[in-house]
């Protein structure tokens, strides 16, 4: 049943890509004058990136990668969609930026790269594209120097498990089987004529945590957090920054971070 997910799913980000460049969500002009894409939660957890080494895995077309080129950082960017690497090429030649990107399924990176870096790092929408997160750590772990560190910023398992207007547990927190759907529209512009199907899986907090353990990665530092800094859910209030389910304010975990220092 999941043969030809990568292909279904790299369409889907192909897609999805051509909407997102030109979206107000991802506003590009006041990018290209100098906005910092990344939040307040990565910034606070990433640090002082001056000549830091990072990887950026599932980069998509490239704002974070090149935000932290912008911080002083030596950065690669990963995506499977050729579309989103072109972009992020283009991008970095027209900023002037000291980065490079790689078009390919991260979970076979080492084909394409062997290097080790001082930071691996990846945020928002990651993990549940991925079938088993013990491949997907082990990648992480590949390509980490010893002492170095990942950081992962994702959304919260627990949110996945309701329907599209929060009013229902419509699937497993755990992870039973692919969740297969057709995706109208998308996160960045929900009025886009675009329909594509995709494969997600829900992983659980357990499979997150104990992939990295299993992985010579040792936790250091783990957070949940009653918001997002994305507008991306149905009907939700807004504080500054901070997004959060209407009158669920407050009571739900909508993102995660994890920081682990490879052993």
């Amino acid at each position: 049943m999941t043969e030809n997910y990568l292909a279904v799913n790299k369409e889907l980000w192909d897609t999805r890509t051509l909407a997102h460049i030109n979206s107000e969500f991802y506003d590009l002009p006041s990018f290209k004058a100098g906005r910092n894409s990344l939040n307040q939660i990565e910034l606070e957890l990433l640090g002082n990136v001056t000549g830091k080494k990072i990887l950026h895995l599932q980069c998509h077309f490239g704002q974070d990668t090149l935000s932290l080129a912008r911080m002083g950082a030596e950065v690669t960017g990963v995506d499977l969609s050729e579309v989103a690497i072109r972009k992020a090429k283009e991008l970095t030649a027209e900023l002037n930026l000291n980065a490079r990107f790689i078009c390919c399924n991260v979970l076979e990176l080492d084909k394409y790269l062997h290097d080790q870096f001082d930071i691996v790092f990846c945020s928002y929408g990651v993990i549940g594209w991925h079938p088993d997160l013990n491949a997907f750590a082990s990648i992480v772990s590949k390509f980490l120097r010893p002492s170095g560190d990942f950081y992962l910023i994702e959304f919260h398992p627990f949110i996945w498990m309701y329907d599209n207007n929060q009013e229902k547990i419509a699937y497993s927190y755990f992870n039973l089987s692919p969740i297969v759907e057709l995706e109208e529209g998308t996160y960045a512009d929900k009025s886009a004529q675009i329909k594509n199907n995709s494969y997600t899986w829900n992983h659980p907090l357990s499979d997150s945590i104990t992939a990295l353990l299993q992985n010579g990665l040792m936790l250091a530092d783990f957070q949940e957090y009653d918001y997002s800094p994305y507008n991306i859910f149905n009907e939700m209030t807004q504080d500054g920054n901070k997004y959060r389910i209407k009158n669920l304010e407050g009571m739900l975990p909508l993102v995660f971070s994890v920081k682990a220092v490879k052993r």
